[in-house]
């Protein structure tokens, strides 16, 4: 454990995040220091009993103070970050900022190295997506808003997944009293977005096509009858387990309107799929692939995840190859995050399973491709814990961007999410986000979705 005394009254979060970077396997805890030494602004890093780093720090503002622990902190490791002294998670929207001020790509690119030490590889690529965001968000006529729904159950569950899942075996029984519920809180709400346009409809989860045909059709449905959508630009349904997937659902999607569809591999790798907890085999996923192109879907997503449990850069490319022969129309490019507590790191210590140091070469592989295939980057976010400290980049052929990623994910635009574990977002004139949360787990959602009604009242005004 490395035990940090900190001076400064503040930036608790940025000193644990940044040492959390440079030292990814270490337990980081930061404890407010009882004094100052000889008057400086520093931090006290102790890594054992006896090896103590004084390391001294700017702290002016926020952006100084990271930048000089990151300095700091790169000379005492040897180490450089590719996103440098960034912690958030949208470093896109720092490079819009600058590019909304009238600064020309060069300029923006340099001022994300010089600012925040970001590699130029990765300023190059911030800049390009910013620029590729800024031209499909013009397109969208303002006041305009999206509607998310969570489909909460799964197969079985990934052992890298943090989202809210149930499985479906299990709670089969819960899922008619979830859709009256959903239903409910669709009744309660949708009056609050009447006569707005809806740019966007995501049906995610969980995995929603565990759903049966006649479930799907009926939520759909109601989601048809309940919303305005004729100005709909995009409607998506995550797909995402092959083993999910059958001809008589697509067509149900495709009857209601559903124009975008995700079938995630995350590795072609048959051993990784058994060692992630996936009941599917490389071969049902371009099963399902294929399926879904006979019955007309011309935008699909594939999800990847990189740096997974015993895959090194020879497993990333077989993966990758296999992909490329399907021809997606999106492909989004995960990098994996372990989360300390999370199962899949319980199985990780328990069986001993190996991951790849070095993801940055699997990324500069995926990019390689995705580029070579005629898929560009228009989307890009970062979450803690990621390999090799890197992100999640969406890709996608012209004209076949996922438009609600980047809603979501810039924080733009009003979105009303329904179901459990569902958050709703109001974005105010000033750029102000504020959230409402739903009951994640299924028994209190259920029991209280009229409530969960009256929290986007409150959200978004009648």
């Amino acid at each position: 454990m490395i035990e940090i005394f900190n001076n400064t009254g503040q930036y608790e979060y940025e000193i644990h995040s940044l040492t959390k970077a440079f030292f990814p396997e270490e337990e980081i805890k930061v404890t407010e220091a009882i004094r100052q030494e000889n008057g400086e602004t520093c931090l006290i890093y102790c890594f054992s009993e006896g090896n103590r780093q004084k390391v001294t720090v700017s702290a002016e503002d926020r952006d100084t103070f990271k930048r000089s622990l990151y300095d700091r902190l790169s000379v005492m490791t040897g180490k450089v970050l590719p996103w440098g002294s960034l912690t958030g998670i949208r470093p896109v929207r720092l490079a819009i900022r600058r590019l909304e001020k009238g600064m020309g790509v060069g300029e923006t690119t340099d001022a994300m190295m010089q600012d925040y030490r970001v590699s130029e590889e990765k300023a190059r690529l911030a800049v390009e997506i910013a620029e590729r965001e800024k031209k499909i968000l013009a397109g969208l006529e303002k006041g305009s808003c999206s509607l998310y729904v969570n489909i909460p159950f799964c197969p079985t569950t990934c052992l890298y997944c943090s989202f809210t899942s149930n499985r479906i075996g299990k709670d089969r029984e819960m899922v008619r009293s979830y859709l009256s519920a959903l239903f409910r809180e669709m009744e309660t709400v949708s009056a609050l977005f009447a006569g707005r346009i809806i740019d966007t409809v995501y049906i995610g989860g969980g995995t929603p096509t565990t759903l049966e045909p006649d479930e799907l059709d009926e939520l759909l449905g109601r989601i048809r009858r309940q919303f305005d959508l004729c100005k709909l630009k995009e409607f998506t349904v995550e797909a995402g387990r092959p083993d999910t997937v059958t001809r008589e659902k697509l067509r149900v999607l495709r009857q209601n309107g559903v124009s975008r569809i995700s079938i995630n591999p995350q590795t072609m790798n048959e051993n990784t799929l058994r060692v992630i907890g996936r009941a599917h085999t490389p071969e049902d996923i371009v099963r399902a692939f294929m399926m879904a192109r006979e019955e007309g879907f011309d935008n699909i997503n594939m999800d990847l995840i990189l740096g997974l449990p015993q895959e090194t850069i020879k497993e990333v490319e077989y993966t990758l190859q296999r992909v490329s022969e399907l021809d997606p129309d999106n492909l989004t490019v995960h990098s994996l995050a372990v989360k300390r507590a999370s199962a899949l790191r319980e199985v990780i210590d328990e069986k001993g399973y190996i991951l790849e140091s070095d993801t940055a070469l699997m990324m500069d592989l995926a990019i390689e491709r995705c580029r070579k295939a005629g898929l560009l980057p228009y989307y890009l976010y970062r979450q803690k814990n990621m390999s090799g400290n890197l992100e999640n980049t969406g890709f996608a052929k012209e004209g076949k961007p996922g438009i609600y990623n980047i809603l979501i994910n810039e924080e733009v635009c009003d979105i009303l999410a329904l179901g459990a574990g569902a958050i709703s977002k109001k974005v105010d004139e000033d750029g102000t986000c504020r959230r409402s949360a739903n009951f994640k787990m299924l028994d209190q959602y259920i029991a209280n979705a009229d409530g969960m009604g009256l929290r986007k009242e409150k959200l978004f005004g009648r």
